[in-house]
């Protein structure tokens, strides 16, 4: 019985190790943390638009990458969209904002 146990404990250390490589972030792929941290920054700046009445929270799509932030999606003025990506900057961790709003 000792021997099972030894040889599952083996198995379950190799599986592991093996798998941590996969949790590991690099330039084009967030880590799991990473991951986390930026669909928390996602929801953030989508409950700051949200609560904001000069935008239109439907027409605003939010995507966060490495604490990046891309807006996209149509919006009815130039005044909504600047309001959109500066309710975005003001958010804490969101280190750049890329517009790719589009003026209806």
């Amino acid at each position: 019985m000792k021997k099972f146990d030894s040889a599952s404990v083996v198995l379950l250390g190799l599986a592991v190790v093996l798998a941590l490589p996969g949790c590991a972030g690099s330039r084009w792929h967030e880590s799991t943390g990473e991951h986390f941290d930026d669909v928390l920054l996602t929801a953030r700046v989508k409950t700051s638009i949200l609560g904001d009445a000069g935008v239109k929270f439907l027409q605003i799509h939010v995507e966060t990458f490495k604490g990046i932030v891309q807006l996209s999606g149509f919006v009815d003025s130039e005044a909504a969209a600047e309001r959109a990506i500066y309710l975005a900057r003001t958010v804490s961790g969101v280190k750049q904002v890329n517009n790719s709003l589009i003026v209806k």
